[in-house]
């Protein structure tokens, strides 16, 4: 028996049936479809999607968006917080609706979140080329613009054919759900095989389960794994993003209850235990705690859970400098089991840590050293409450009687619920949030670190609500990231989404220009000022009134100028019942803690600036302490 559709009605009717389990549990694989229509698929995606949402509005409900790279921010929010198992898909028109999701998925695949993308393309036929917004290619006639997804996606396919269709949509799936593969996927469309018709067989559009497994670990590697940690010493924990998407935080808490390990977090792991359970040390790396990268200097066996081991994470290689210090990376990934010459455990953390735990018994660390790492982390504890509220001896130095960023943190950590999550991205926010904020739940988290993607906020901050409409969402975005992508708050009031955004202004790139600070470029191009007459930009602060953009987006804003009308505008936040926003000024001059750790950005090596030449000497001393990490984990010691 067949059905005759068209290729987008039997894409739309295709992923409305598609299931994700694990554990058995099961839910809808896609759960919605966001997009902005042009010439290029308003005739086949959106009439499939219209005439879908007629004959049943939950099929595959679709969410007009405004800006198509901040849709697909959207829909890997939405992953991430439903720890990879659910994902929306993502439609735009030909040419620039389509390169606009290039960066999304960029984002996606990075952070090995399942996105699906459907770019618009040329005409398969090629009747009428050159069409709008198609690039001509002298050498090649089957290229356009989409190709640039290539090397930002798990999987590409183009659907030159009907007959395609199947197997291209079977493949989408099969690397959305895979843990090691999955990232964007994108399937790329041309707009004149949308609208054609064709016989498809039923059974393509039964409901289909897709089940995400649980790797077991080999029990060899085991083994030698509990043979090596029993030879430690000083071991570490850094806990990664896969504890999350493994739902293996019980796990982790028995491991490291049972074992006296201390445990860090990466940026994508932070939360995985409690800011306050007795083993966590917090942040490790450049955007660390003291507490964590003094433990990280000493470690004689790292232990990664579901990291990748980013430059961040390793201090670009100079957190772990035990002369022999070995790795143990459990990893359902080989690729990422396999850094840093660790002895790769790849399997599921939970899996994993359940085998480890098992094999080691009754061992623990000496209790000096788990007395040691608890001292630490109450030493930090104490650093942190005098970020969140700082002396007077602080405050009176501070220009017009400005809050510090780390005070506005510290009263949205304070005042916000345990279950509540907080959302940033870029800037000098996200460092700052790593080393402070307080995770209370596993959930409370949500830092886009890997590629860092200013704009990514808001967007981001939506589709955490949509995957978690009972939690309060507080996005944090400084005036850099706003600037870039705020178009999202449109979608926000249209979808009446609650979010609560704490707007940060400081007139310019903070985390930027104290990084250039540092590497003697002296804050150059980072602060929104005037041009002066001798044509540098170094006069008057821009007068740019981002409270009243906000209200343009038809958002309630609160400006506050003082501890206590930030602590009532919190409250007045948690009230309401739709999107909101607080409007806070901070001095940008004023950073959080040293994390006591290194970030490798190299400086030039000839300049005729003194700041750049001091830069310069002090990077070559920094670079000293780099390490290649290569000595294998079973290795003489």
């Amino acid at each position: 028996m067949t059905v005759r559709l068209t290729v987008a009605q039997a894409l739309v009717r295709f992923l409305s049936v598609q299931y994700s389990e694990r554990d058995g549990v099961r839910q809808r694989l896609i759960a919605g479809c966001l997009g902005i229509f042009g010439h290029g698929n308003v005739a086949g995606v959106g009439q499939a999607l219209l005439q879908s949402e007629l004959d049943d509005p939950e099929a595959l409900p679709y969410i007009l968006a405004r800006n198509e790279q901040a849709m697909v921010h959207t829909a890997a929010a939405y992953a991430r917080t439903r720890d990879r198992l659910q994902t929306y898909a993502c439609t735009a028109s030909v040419g620039p609706g389509s390169t606009n999701m290039v960066t999304g998925a960029a984002l996606a695949t990075i952070n090995r979140l399942p996105v699906l993308i459907l770019p618009s393309d040329v005409f398969a036929t090629r009747v009428a080329t050159p069409v709008l917004q198609e690039l001509e290619s002298y050498g090649a006639g089957d290229i356009s613009v989409n190709d640039a997804f290539r090397p930002v996606s798990k999987y590409f396919d183009r659907v030159w054919r009907p007959e395609q269709l199947p197997s291209a949509l079977l493949n989408a799936m099969r690397v959305l759900t895979d843990p090691v593969e999955t990232g964007a996927v994108t399937l790329a469309l041309p707009q004149d095989v949308q609208a054609e018709a064709y016989d498809w067989p039923e059974e393509l559009f039964a409901e289909r389960t897709w089940y995400v497994g649980r790797p077991v670990p080999e029990a060899s590697i085991v083994d030698k794994a509990v043979d090596l940690l029993r030879s430690a010493q000083r071991p570490l924990i850094v806990a990664g993003g896969g504890v999350h998407y493994s739902g293996a935080e019980d796990a982790l808490r028995a491991f490291a209850e049972r074992t006296g390990i201390p445990v860090a977090e990466t940026q994508a792991g932070k939360g995985s235990l409690s800011f306050d359970h007795p083993q966590s040390v917090g942040a490790v790396g450049s955007t660390g705690t003291t507490a964590a990268n003094a433990l990280a200097r000493e470690a004689d066996v790292v232990i990664g859970i579901g990291t990748r081991y980013s430059d961040f994470t390793t201090a670009s290689r100079t957190a772990f400098q035990n002369p022999d210090v070995r790795f143990v990376n459990i990893n359902v990934a080989r690729f990422d089991s396999a850094k840093h010459a660790g002895l790769p455990l790849v399997a599921d953390a939970r899996e994993a840590l359940v085998s480890l735990g098992s094999g080691l018994g009754d061992w623990s660390v000496d209790a000096k050293y788990t007395s040691l790492a608890r001292e630490l982390a109450t030493a930090w504890n104490a650093t942190v409450d005098k970020v969140f509220r700082p002396s007077a001896e602080v405050t009176d130095k501070l220009a017009d009687g400005l809050l510090t960023q780390g005070e506005v943190l510290g009263a949205v950590n304070e005042l916000s619920a345990p279950s509540d999550v907080v959302v940033c991205a870029a800037g000098s926010m996200p460092g700052d949030l790593h080393k402070l904020w307080r995770t209370r739940d596993p959930k409370g988290y949500h830092v886009e670190y890997g590629f860092s993607c200013m704009g990514y906020e808001i967007a981001g901050g939506l589709g955490v609500r949509l995957a978690a409409p009972d939690r309060d969402v507080f996005v944090m975005v400084g005036d850099g990231s706003y600037l870039m992508m705020s178009s999202e708050l449109a979608t926000a009031v249209q979808e009446n989404l609650k979010i609560i955004v704490v707007l940060v202004q400081n007139h310019g790139f903070a985390s930027i220009g104290a990084l250039s600070e540092s590497l003697g470029s002296q804050r150059f191009g980072t602060a929104y000022r005037k041009r002066t007459g001798d044509g540098r930009l170094d006069g008057d602060y821009l007068p740019v009134d981002l409270a009243a953009n906000v209200r343009s987006f038809g958002v309630d804003v609160i400006d506050v100028r003082s501890r206590t009308e930030l602590e009532q505008a919190i409250h007045t936040a948690k009230a309401a019942t739709g999107p909101i926003a607080i409007h806070v000024t901070t001095d940008p001059l004023v950073g959080g803690p040293d994390s006591d750790s290194w970030w490798d950005v190299p400086v030039s090596e000839v300049s005729e600036l003194q700041s750049t030449q001091a830069a310069a000497a002090s990077y070559e001393e920094s670079k000293k302490t780099q390490r290649p990490y290569l000595a294998p984990a079973e290795g003489d010691r």
